[in-house]
This record gives C-alpha cells, structure tokens and sequence, in this order.
C-alpha cells in the first residue's frame, strides 16, 4: 500500500489526473486506478512504466 500513496502523492504533485498519467506513461486508465487503490498484482513492468515518468524504478531486493 505504501507504493500506492507514493504514486498519489507523485502524481498529484505534478498535478495530473489518473487519465493523464495513463497516457503519458502509456498504460491503461483501469491500471492506475488498481495501481493507485494498492492491487497486490500488478505487473512491475508496467509499475516501472508509470514510475519512470518521475525517474524512478522498482526493483527486486535480494536477502543477504
């Protein structure tokens, strides 16, 4: 759930709306939404499409 707030707050900051972020990250609108509402599925490529609009990425962690 704490991805889903960050991808709020990011989003928001840059003052667009669902659809608009969908565009531009080139995914769907039902995506974001999941996305934004914490769905435990989603894909990390298409995570990844949507945070690379804000310079980031996520990535995998490994335990040591």
């Amino acid at each position: 759930m704490e991805l889903a707030k960050e991808i709020i707050e990011m989003r928001k900051s840059a003052g667009l709306t669902q659809a608009e972020m969908a565009e531009r990250a080139g995914v769907g609108l039902r995506f974001v939404r999941e996305l934004e509402q914490g769905k435990p599925t989603a894909r990390m490529d298409k995570v990844n499409q949507v945070l690379a609009m804000f310079g980031c990425e996520l990535g995998a962690r490994t335990k040591s």
